[in-house]
């Protein structure tokens, strides 16, 4: 099967990350797959992983805002390499739909990796809106986001696949731990939280900043990942015992660093550092938004409502004094981890679905008659 995964950027991101993953694995499940991008080369190292995987992927250097331009560029690739399936990512509909861009009629799978009213701007929705009843499968990475687009679209979506990750690959690094303490200048049982997440309003890493500051002074949080709050929130941050790490490749390491994750956000869809943290054994302290709520089981952490400051305060409190409890929690998260989180069933259900809708006229096939 010839599959396009087509995505707006392959900038740092989780639904950047899963295509990488998504395009990975169906490549060793016997499949051809070109990455297509709107946008232009960042030269992220999610886009470093995917070519040196040997995946095609293609640019089409639109630039910010709506660009028209991109249609006809689209097409032409798109006439070229024939797909089966165009899997689209976020807010790609609207370019790929008027431009009749496939020489044969292809199946077209979307994913929304968010709330439905948090991933789409008007315009896009109202797209949305209209092609998910025509054929275009859309699938939700999570039970709370399908509910989502019952609610919003009024469909129910063709298929629910939770994100997956490499389990192992988030197993602890012999001496990371160590070794990151000391480079961080942390004393070696000094309780230590992480955050992994673009600086960005969604995260509300202010929150997070003002219930650290409520935890035994001993403890130390490290904030990883980078965006536009990152200065405000510096200047937040008590800065002896709050690092700012920025984007790392090496987040296994940190989350090995760490005794527990936490997040602050106040919207999710299915977020990819909350099953990497469990896969490194490590409780999750978090805002019960999205579908953080599927992942974190009970004993495996420790969820409190959106905004809940004096909350997110009295469960970090409680796994600081408590190194057993950490252990404990922390071992359950990873069993729940191995079980349901491998990367591997969700390529392998996205390519089931494919497959169904290969013989299905899709949308493409349907304009241009």
């Amino acid at each position: 099967m010839r599959i396009v995964q087509l995505i707006p950027t392959l900038s740092v991101g989780g639904a950047e990350r899963i295509v990488a993953l998504l395009a990975r694995e169906q490549v060793k499940l016997g499949h051809h797959v070109d990455v297509v991008v709107l946008g232009p080369s960042e030269d992220s190292w999610i886009e470093r992983d995917v070519r040196a995987q040997g995946i095609p992927v293609h640019f089409l250097d639109k630039g910010p805002g709506m660009s028209v331009g991109v249609i006809p560029r689209l097409a032409k690739l798109l006439r070229s390499l024939q797909p089966d399936v165009v899997h689209t990512h976020l807010h790609v509909l609207k370019y790929l739909l008027p431009s009749r861009a496939v020489h044969r009629p292809a199946a077209i799978v979307h994913t929304l990796h968010n709330l439905a009213e948090n991933e789409a701007v008007a315009s896009d929705q109202a797209v949305q809106q209209a092609v998910f009843r025509w054929r275009v499968a859309a699938v939700a990475i999570g039970e709370a986001v399908a509910e989502s687009v019952r609610e919003l679209y009024g469909i129910e979506p063709r298929s629910i696949i939770p994100n997956g990750i490499e389990v192992d690959r988030f197993a602890p690094g012999e001496g990371a731990r160590e070794r990151l303490r000391a480079e961080l200048s942390m004393p070696a049982d000094a309780p230590v939280f992480v955050v992994v997440g673009r600086l960005n309003p969604q995260k509300n890493h202010a929150l997070l900043l003002e219930s650290f500051a409520q935890v035994p002074a001993s403890a130390h949080l490290l904030v990883v990942g980078d965006g536009e709050l990152r200065a405000d929130l510096e200047a937040q941050a008590p800065s002896d015992r709050v690092h700012f790490l920025g984007i790392r490749r090496d987040v296994p390491d940190l989350l090995a660093t760490a005794d527990v994750f936490v997040l602050s956000s106040d919207w999710e869809g299915n977020p990819l550092v909350v099953m990497e943290a469990m896969a490194a054994g490590k409780p999750v302290v978090a805002t019960s938004v999205g579908c953080v709520p599927e992942l974190v089981v009970d004993g495996a952490g420790v969820l409190v409502d959106k905004g809940d400051g004096a909350g997110l305060t009295a469960a970090m409190r409680a796994y600081a004094d408590d190194p057993e409890r950490v252990g404990r929690d922390g071992a359950a998260a990873l069993a729940h981890a191995k079980e349901r989180f491998d990367v591997s069933a969700m390529a392998s259900a996205y390519v089931a679905l494919y497959d169904e809708c290969a013989d299905e006229p899709g949308i493409l096939g349907r304009l241009r008659r």
